[in-house]
Formats: structure tokens, C-alpha cells, sequence
């Protein structure tokens, strides 16, 4: 039933969300200790590295407000809980998880040296 369709979406949402949430603020601390890292390179390589993590973290905050625009059309009851609300929200975690792995990955790859 519909009411059954809606209960299983938000209950797996807030799952996704809590986990979600974890992900990123612990991307955030990654991205303040490769800045504190960073801080201790040579001029040269400071401005290359810190344009890469701003990248990076412009990503994070992406998926962080990504994730609060979808929390909040929950929160308002804006999401259409039918047979297809399953699916999108399989879609979105899918592809939310995918981006949040791939900023994971990018930052492990930057490679800074000390002085």
C-alpha cells in the first residue's frame, strides 16, 4: 500500500541521511587536516595542492546541501510516495553514495610533502 511504500522510504532515508551526514563530516575533518598539511609545503606547491582542495571541498559542500535539499523535501512532506518513490530514492542514494566514494578517493590522492 501507499502508507506502507511511505514508511519503508522514510525509515531507509533516515538511515541513508545519518550515514550520509557521518560521511561528509568526516570529509570535512580529512579536508581541514590536508589544510593544516598543507600549510607546512613549499610556496610552489601550497598554491597547487590548495586549489585542488578547494575543489574538493566545493564538492563536499555540494553533496552536503544535495542532502539537505532532499532532507528537507522529506521533512515537508514534498516527496510523492507511489510505486516510483522507491526507485528515486534507490537512484539518489545510489548516485549520492557514488560522488561521496569519488570524493573519498580524490582526496586520499592528493600526496602532500612536508618541508
Amino acid at each position: 500500500t501507499a502508507e506502507e511504500i511511505k514508511m519503508t522510504v522514510k525509515e531507509e532515508w533516515e538511515l541513508f541521511k545519518t550515514a550520509s551526514e557521518k560521511a561528509i563530516e568526516n570529509t570535512e575533518k580529512e579536508i581541514k587536516n590536508l589544510r593544516e598539511k598543507i600549510s607546512k609545503t613549499n610556496k610552489k606547491e601550497r598554491k597547487t595542492l590548495t586549489k585542488k582542495l578547494d575543489e574538493l571541498e566545493q564538492r563536499n559542500i555540494v553533496l552536503k546541501d544535495k542532502l539537505a535539499v532532499r532532507s528537507k523535501k522529506f521533512r515537508d512532506n514534498l516527496i510523492e510516495f507511489n510505486e516510483k518513490a522507491k526507485e528515486h530514492e534507490e537512484t539518489f542514494e545510489r548516485e549520492f553514495n557514488y560522488e561521496i566514494r569519488e570524493l573519498g578517493t580524490a582526496l586520499k590522492g592528493l600526496i602532500i610533502e612536508g618541508p
